[in-house]
């Protein structure tokens, strides 16, 4: 094997440590047809580092708050560079992230509220408990 070969030639675990994830996550990632599974050489997998790139990729488009679904989508659109679909994906993530933030501003006020009554009152059940059984 060269040397550049060897510096670019991971374990699953080795992999799963490039990416910040554990290896279990790699291979639920396989499974989901995000990563490739190499074949086996002298019984063991060996990853490169396009595998490292693309493992990076699903987790920066997670945090972005892309579905498993919608990434598998964005990679094989990055390979055909089909900018207008990618934008629309992008769009609808920002869509979908607004109306999260709005309804986790409206849950953070009721609950400031219902802590700020609590706060008040000293007898009975307090409210933040009795609006959690309606």
């Amino acid at each position: 094997m060269v040397q550049s070969q060897a510096m670019s030639s991971f374990t699953v675990g080795q992999l799963a440590a490039h990416g910040d994830v554990g290896v279990e996550t790699v291979r639920f990632y396989q499974r989901k047809g995000l990563l490739n599974e190499p074949p086996r050489h002298g019984g063991i997998r060996r990853y490169g580092s396009e595998d490292v790139r693309r493992l990076r990729f699903i987790k920066r488009a997670q945090a972005a708050g892309f579905t498993l679904s919608e990434i598998g989508e964005l990679l094989r659109l990055e390979v055909g560079r089909d900018r207008d679909r990618v934008r629309e994906l992008s769009v609808q993530r920002v869509a979908a992230l607004n109306e999260r933030i709005a309804d986790l501003v409206h849950a953070r006020d009721a609950l400031q509220r219902l802590a700020t009554t609590c706060a008040k009152g000293s007898k009975g059940p307090c409210p933040i408990l009795a609006s959690f059984e309606n």
